[in-house]
Formats: C-alpha cells, structure tokens, sequence
C-alpha cells in the first residue's frame, strides 16, 4: 500500500472528536506546525514517499499510537467504519473482532485474549455482549472493550451511520 493510501485510511479512521476527518490545517495547528497543511496535501496527493518524524508528529496528535503507520491489517482496505448493519452493539463489537488484528501475530482476537486485555474487567461476558445475550452492557463494560479495540466508547454505543475515531 502506498503511504497516500495509509494515510487515507488512517485519516478515516482516526477522526476528531467529534467524529469530524483532520484536515490539514487542523492537523498543522494540532502539530504545531511540524506538519504543514501543504505538507498534509502532499501526502495525500503522493507525492512524499516517506514522512518519517511527521508520522509520530501526526500519530500524537490524531490519537493513535505511531506503531499503527507499520501495521499491515489496514493495507487491505479494512477499516474501524461500520459495517453495514452493525448498529447493535453486538454488531459493531463483532465488527472490531474482525478488522482488529493483534499485532504481533496478525490474527484476530479471541474473547479469551480480550477478556485477559480488560484486566479482569470482562470474563464471560466478552462472549455474551458479542452474541447479543448482553444487548445493555454496563459504562464499565463499554468502556474496557473500547480500550482493548482502541475506539472511543461511543463507537460501540453511537446509534449513528458514522466512523468514529480510534484512540490510542
């Protein structure tokens, strides 16, 4: 994948707070100017081949750890964006259990490895909130999933039709 794809895909996920995509004066002002809203276009348009520095400059400031510019699960076109019919939480959970790969073994998560993730938070109930036996999780509940995932606990809540962004 070319590094104007990755980028595409990265600001595509990795939105605003308010679920808004980065332009590149917000991701100028956000860097401190370390990266350029012309600098911004020139990547997406690729013609940088190799941003370098600017990639940990624009991870900081999107929200997402700088490790995520090397990991090959968004080259094939997924994405943390809803897939269509998953507006239940079950649905967007099972959604991340699919384009969500551990990094050091390129596989998705199992509900055992996410349940260990959640530090004790979730145990059987990993499984029950993704078939749907749990279709209320608790604000706890939400909230670990969201940070083993690294989304916002809105993702998994929002009833909208939109992409949220991921946290690091």
């Amino acid at each position: 994948m070319h590094i104007a794809q990755k980028f595409e895909s990265l600001l595509e996920i990795y939105r605003r707070p308010d679920g808004r995509k980065w332009s590149g004066q917000e991701i100028d002002e956000a860097t401190g100017g370390v990266v350029s809203r012309s600098y911004v276009t020139n990547l997406r348009k690729g013609r940088i081949e190799n941003p370098g520095y600017a990639k940990l400059a624009m991870a900081k400031a999107m929200g997402f750890a700088p490790e995520v510019w090397f990991e090959e699960g968004l080259s094939d076109g997924r994405s943390i964006g809803l897939a269509e019919g998953s507006r239940d939480v079950a649905g967007r959970l099972e959604h991340l259990f699919e384009v969500v790969r551990d990094p050091k073994t390129g596989k998705p998560y199992t509900n055992a490895e996410v349940a260990r993730m959640t530090l004790g938070d979730l145990s059987e109930e990993v499984d029950k909130i993704r078939t749907g036996a749990i279709i209320d999780p608790s604000v706890g509940q939400v909230a670990a999933l969201a940070s083993v995932f690294g989304v916002e606990p809105s993702y998994l809540l929002d009833r909208g039709n939109r992409r949220y962004s991921m946290k690091s």
